[in-house]
């Protein structure tokens, strides 16, 4: 079995997703150094005890998440579900590996992209060939539902590929023009996309002000979940590890409702 060295690994996933160009909300990168090579990698969208027992079960050498540890904010004390977690962690010599927002926007591994690719979503593109963005760091993505007439029909293609059903806010029968859309917890957000022209904005969660600026705008929104909009990124940047590596990666599914 072909293996990589942990730090060659982790440059080249810092290379590849630009981590040093994002301020985020926790560090990006190696969180955890454990064993020095690679041979065996499990991927998921958030750092949870279920995902690492699996790849402790599964006698994987790293993991690679999405959502990892030290958020800003946090309680940094090591007790509870953070000791817990970081005890197997360290007991069983895996290495962290963990991108936030570098994941979210990478122009075709990202979260954003992936999840374009799964709702038939067609990004708009810049002359340069690049996605049309707007917000923070670029982060909201706009396109159009290619042979979708209605906010109704691409709430139910919505539903009909990540497999949960939506929450739509806004008129079924308003027609789509722009569409924009950012993975997760970006229901904040939804104020670039209301400014950029958008008819619809789909994101993961949704909070009590996202529904009345929606009403008051005109503009649709669906919050699709927050798991089923990211867990596409991670899976594409495994496979991309696993192509330029030659090693074993594997994509774990912790089912979360929210």
């Amino acid at each position: 079995m072909n293996k990589v060295d942990s730090r060659v690994l982790a440059n080249w996933l810092d290379d590849t997703l630009q981590a040093a160009r994002f301020k985020d909300y926790c560090p990006n990168g190696m969180q955890v150094e454990g064993r020095s090579e690679v041979g065996h990698i499990i991927t998921g969208v958030t750092a949870s005890e279920a995902l690492l027992r699996a790849a402790v079960d599964r006698g994987a050498d790293a993991v690679l998440v999405h959502h990892g540890w030290m958020w800003r904010n946090e309680d940094r004390r090591v007790i509870g579900t953070r000791r817990t977690r970081m005890a197997l962690t360290l007991k069983n010599d895996l290495n962290l590996f963990a991108y936030h927002l570098p994941l979210d926007a990478h122009p075709t591994l990202g979260n954003n992209a992936q999840l374009a690719r799964v709702l038939g979503l067609t990004p708009a593109l810049r002359d340069e060939g690049v996605p049309r963005t707007c917000g923070q760091d670029g982060l909201i993505w706009l396109g159009e539902a290619t042979g979708l007439q209605t906010l109704a029909q691409l709430g139910d293609q919505v539903a009909q590929r990540l497999g949960r059903q939506p929450l739509v806010v806004g008129d079924p029968d308003q027609p789509l023009t722009t569409v924009a859309w950012c993975t997760g917890g970006a229901q904040g957000m939804m104020g670039d996309a209301v400014d950029a022209g958008a008819s619809v904005y789909i994101t993961g969660e949704v909070s009590e002000s996202t529904v009345h600026l929606a009403r008051e705008t005109g503009v649709g929104f669906i919050a699709a979940g927050h798991h089923a909009t990211e867990r596409y990124g991670v899976q594409a940047l495994g496979q991309a590890v696993a192509e330029r590596f030659g090693i074993k990666v594997e994509f774990v599914d912790i089912d979360n409702p929210a």
